[in-house]
């Protein structure tokens, strides 16, 4: 017995061109099973997409309807950033991260997606022998994606597998190979939540520059390893970052989870002062300019979009401001996530289901944003699969880099009354298999 009529799925699966189900995209996903719901009203337990399910941050919607009142939406904004976002984001890093950054690095980018696809397009023409991303997985599919129309190589592991003292020695066998551009990784980590330890953070920091590689360190999910309390503004515990290890790095730095502020595309990437201002000849060739953070922002950031959102930069400088000053508890308010997930595990862990990715060394991951869902011996594929027919969706794990079999699954959208739905689902799912 299922929740719903397997053939519609699997005819809805096929009208939308998807060969395979295991490697079908986050959004494709969404569209399956929002056809299927239009088509059989049945709500599904939407685990596929990591949308904010919180209201957006008062402080920024308020700011950015003062900036569009103020008229800001007819002049364009200055491409690498306005002042006072410029300031505020620099103060921020300051205040969370304890690493300092100028102003002049922090550049506002449509969402940190843009900002990884520029610093990738960016870091693979410094040197021609250097044509390969590092990716340290499991990752953000979509950010293989990016270097695939850029038309770069990829490299990938799955650290779950080398934590700890073992990470050098694996990460030693890429680099010196003298092809690597850059390493691209988050943490906490999407899809699994894993957050790196600091001694991983050095080992990968002090590699970076022995074979002068750029690290994109993609903080999408700062401050949500809630197992300690990075919610005090200029204060420690801080969010770990391989800025303290190197000046080879580009934070990312998002409004969309942090802030809840997704639709308005807004980040920042904050560029260290030493590889913001520092000349390579072959930019210099190319477009005139030598300078990594010059051409950042006039080069790539400039033919992209010509800048970002004059308003939303607006509405960042103020959530920035608001938080650094201590009148924003935006840590406190996106700890939702983690009472969520908590209650969730609890019911995958009754009802027969594992969490494939369980443990950040030698303790249990966060909850947070971010999970894993493991069933016996089922690869991803066939997992998602079967629980759409059981009204709960989310993406293989395999178009993650992760070598372990299971789906990635989101919070975000849990409503309460989906708790309920949730059990008695994998109780059925569970009596079935």
């Amino acid at each position: 017995m299922h929740i719903v009529n397997s053939e519609i799925v699997d005819s809805i699966v096929r009208e939308l061109e998807i060969d395979d189900i295991r490697s079908a995209s986050i959004r494709q996903i969404g569209a399956v099973v929002r056809a299927v719901e239009a088509r059989t009203g049945t709500e599904f337990i939407h685990f596929e997409m990591g949308i904010p399910g919180l209201p957006p941050s008062e402080v920024g919607v308020r700011a950015e309807c003062e900036a569009l009142q103020r008229g800001v939406a007819s002049v364009y904004p200055i491409i690498d950033g306005i002042p006072e976002l410029k300031n505020e984001a620099s103060r921020f890093v300051k205040a969370f991260v304890d690493t300092d950054i100028a102003p002049s690095g922090c550049i506002p980018t449509v969402g940190s997606m843009q900002a990884s696809f520029a610093s990738l397009m960016l870091a693979s023409q410094l040197d021609g022998k250097r044509d390969t991303v590092l990716y340290i997985d499991p990752g953000f599919p979509v950010q293989k994606m990016q270097a695939q129309v850029i038309g770069v190589n990829i490299a990938s592991f799955d650290i779950a597998e080398y934590r700890g003292e073992k990470l050098e020695e694996k990460l030693e066998s890429y680099l010196a190979q003298g092809n690597i551009c850059a390493i691209l990784y988050s943490s906490p980590n999407n899809p699994t939540w894993m957050c790196l330890k600091d001694e991983e953070l050095e080992t990968i920091g002090r590699l970076a520059t022995k074979h002068d590689v750029v690290v994109i360190e993609d903080l999408a999910y700062m401050t949500m390893d809630f197992r300690r309390d990075m919610s005090r503004p200029f204060e420690p515990p801080f969010q770990p970052s391989v800025s303290k290890y190197t000046d080879n790095y580009i934070l990312l730095i998002s409004a969309s989870k942090i802030f809840s502020y997704a639709g308005q595309r807004i980040a920042v990437a904050c560029i260290s002062d030493v590889l913001y201002n520092r000349a390579y000849d072959a930019l210099k060739q190319r477009y005139g300019i030598a300078r990594f953070g010059a051409a950042f922002a006039y080069v790539f950031l400039y033919s992209f979009s010509s800048g970002v959102s004059h308003s939303a930069q607006c509405a960042l400088a103020a959530m920035f401001k608001a938080a650094c000053d201590g009148e924003y508890d935006f840590v406190g308010d996106i700890k939702e996530y983690a009472e969520r997930t908590a209650r969730i595990k609890d019911i995958l862990l009754r009802n027969g289901f594992s969490i494939v990715y369980d443990k950040d060394v030698d303790e249990p991951v966060s909850d947070g944003f971010f999970f894993t869902i493991g069933y016996k011996d089922m690869d991803g594929g066939e997992l998602l699969k079967e629980l759409l027919y059981y009204g709960v969706s989310g993406i293989d794990l395999a178009t993650t880099g992760g070598v372990r079999k299971g789906i990635r699954a989101c919070s975000s959208n849990i409503k309460p009354h989906h708790y309920a739905m949730l059990e008695e689902r994998l109780r059925l799912f569970n009596e079935n298999h």
